[in-house]
Order: C-alpha cells, then sequence, then structure tokens
C-alpha cells in the first residue's frame, strides 16, 4: 500500500492562494489573522485532511501544551479522584499533564518543579503543602493551587468552614452526647484548617460540649491505622457510655475508624456516628456507606484547570494582560447522609 502524503504549510498555502508565512501565522499568531482567513484556512485544514505534526509545532513556537501537577500522595482518595478529574479536562481544553508526588520531601518537590520547567510545561497545578505560594509566585509559568495555602497564587477550594459547620450541625441533630473533630495539625493558613473553625463555630453557637483530637496520621494506610487506634482506644476510656458524633477530616481516615470499630464490634455500635469529608468514592463503597461532607471535586478540578488555561491563553497573545492580583474561587461543599449517622 502506498504511504499517505502528510499535508505540508507549502500544501496548504496552494490551496488557499495564501503565503507559506501566513499559514505559519495562523498555527503560532493566529490573532494576527483576520477572522475571514483564519476561516478560509481552517476550511483548508478539514479539505485536505490535515494532521498537526506537534513536534515541529513545538520546535516552532516553543509551546508544549503541557501542564505540571504535583500532588502530595496517591494514599488519600481525595488526591486520586482529583488527579483523575483533571485528567479528564483534556477533552475539554486539549492540555497534557506530566504528573509528579511530592510525599512533602521539600527539596524533592524543587527538582520535581526544575524538572516541569525542562520539558517546557506552560501551568502548573499544585495540591501538595510543602512549598510556600510566595516562592511558586516567582515560577515564570501561572500556578493553580487546589486546597493549599494560596495567598501569593491562584486557588480554587472547598469553603472548608462551611463544611465543618454542616457536619457538626448533622451530627448535632443526631442527639449525640459530645462531638468530636479528628484532624492533622494545620495553622490557619491551609484551606482545610477551616473545618476546624467551622466545627467549633457551630458547637459553640448553640453551645454543645465538643473535642478537638489533633493526629499526624501520614501517608500510609499503616500510619493511619496506627494513630485511628491509639485514637479508639483515647474514646473507649474517656467517652464511654456516651453518644459520640465524630467528624473526620477525609473520608480516607473515616472509613480506617469505621473498620477499626467493625471488627471490635462486628457492627457500627449505636452510640459511634461518624460523618467524612470528601464524597471521594470510599465513602460509598465502605462495609456500611459513609455520611460525608461532599467536595464537589469534578468543579474544582474543571474551575483550577480553566484558570489556568485562561492565564496560559492570555499569555500567547501578542500583548498579554497578566493578572495583578491572584483570583481565588470558592466552591460550596454538598452534606450526604448516610447510614453513619442513623
Amino acid at each position: 500500500m502506498a504511504r499517505k502524503k502528510n499535508v505540508t504549510f507549502d500544501d496548504i498555502a496552494k490551496y488557499t492562494n495564501f503565503s507559506k508565512t501566513t499559514i505559519s501565522r495562523y498555527f503560532n499568531d493566529i490573532d494576527s489573522l483576520t477572522l475571514e482567513n483564519q476561516q478560509i484556512i481552517s476550511d483548508a485544514l478539514v479539505a485536505l485532511n490535515y494532521q498537526e505534526n506537534k513536534v515541529a509545532r513545538i520546535l516552532a513556537n516553543g509551546k508544549t501544551e503541557f501542564v505540571g501537577i504535583i500532588i502530595p500522595d496517591l494514599y488519600y482518595h481525595f488526591y486520586s479522584e482529583m488527579l483523575d478529574r483533571i485528567l479528564a479536562t483534556y477533552k475539554d481544553f486539549g492540555y497534557k499533564f506530566l504528573v509528579f508526588t511530592g510525599n512533602e520531601k521539600e527539596e524533592t518537590e524543587r527538582s520535581y518543579i526544575q524538572e516541569l520547567l525542562a520539558y517546557k510545561i506552560e501551568g502548573l497545578i499544585i495540591m501538595s503543602h510543602t512549598i510556600p505560594s510566595r516562592e511558586l509566585a516567582e515560577l515564570p509559568v501561572p500556578i493553580v493551587a487546589i486546597e493549599r495555602e494560596d495567598k501569593y497564587v491562584c486557588s480554587v477550594n472547598t469553603d472548608n468552614y462551611m463544611g465543618g459547620y454542616q457536619a457538626a450541625g448533622l451530627l448535632a441533630k443526631c442527639d449525640c452526647d459530645i462531638l468530636l473533630h479528628i484532624n492533622s495539625p494545620c495553622n490557619d493558613a491551609i484551606p482545610a484548617s477551616g473545618r476546624i473553625r467551622g466545627f467549633q463555630g457551630f458547637c459553640a453557637e448553640h453551645g454543645l460540649p465538643n473535642e478537638l483530637i489533633l493526629r499526624k496520621f501520614g501517608h500510609t494506610h499503616e500510619a493511619s491505622k496506627e494513630q485511628l487506634t491509639q485514637v479508639l482506644e483515647q474514646l473507649e476510656t474517656s467517652f464511654a457510655g456516651r453518644r459520640k458524633g465524630i467528624f473526620v477530616s477525609s473520608d480516607t481516615l473515616a472509613n480506617i475508624l469505621l473498620n477499626l470499630l467493625f471488627r471490635k464490634y462486628g457492627k457500627l455500635p449505636e452510640d459511634y456516628l461518624i460523618v467524612g469529608f470528601d464524597n471521594s468514592l470510599i465513602s460509598r463503597e465502605a462495609v456500611i456507606p459513609i455520611s460525608t461532607v461532599g467536595q464537589q471535586i469534578d468543579r474544582l478540578a474543571y474551575e483550577a484547570v480553566s484558570l489556568l488555561v485562561e492565564q496560559m491563553e492570555e499569555r500567547k497573545k501578542r500583548k498579554p494582560v497578566l493578572l495583578k492580583e491572584p483570583i481565588h474561587k470558592m466552591i460550596t461543599p454538598v452534606l450526604y447522609r448516610r447510614e453513619t449517622t442513623g
């Protein structure tokens, strides 16, 4: 079979009666052409069944259509689902992704960023907490953060305060004797700290007895299980016989706590009520479905990529107008009541 001939700029120029320079401008500086001429060339590409040589285009204009992603880990279900939803935006925006997991190692993440820049990424989405946003803002590409400190870079976050408030409100309706919140230590600059403030805010407004339990749960199942086993022992000792409403900072940890209770009692005891956070798949597939404050992961991912694409596309213009201040978008959480709250 004869090999099909690749369509060249020369072929397109002859078909449209434009110069090869004009055809090149269509691919590399399209705003310099009139809308009428853009349409003529676009129609010609369809008629000629043109297939773009991506490598040649990258060499010509330096634009790779690559976006970097740095994610803390794939252990917590929120991160793995967020990554899946971000990758799915390729069909909407056409950008491809290079992904690294940071594992809270600062110098490792810096080396990853340099690696990504060497691949000529056009933008960066970052979910890890290691490198401060002031440093990230100095990078030569636009940045969008998700659920991390974001003072100096654009971001998309869940309204974590509302989520903590919703969780406490649901547990309060279950006639609990004590409300408890299990979380990791975090400073006020981290969006997830809003879960603590929202939980405590509701309890303070309604005069409800409550306690905050802070532990470093790590990034492995074994580490999290060890810490939650100790927490459960503390609950059994300190609040025996009392109806305990427990708000856990993630569905991943809520599921481990639920499994520990099932292994000990063969069921979820009536004096334990549990609410997680994320609405990740694990909350729906647990041994019994877990009530949770749902982060709208689809929306978070789409809004983050959309915000980044706006900045990347602006930089491709002849006279780009860059942002003077970071844009911060907030997504409302959705409460899901399931079997762990009766």
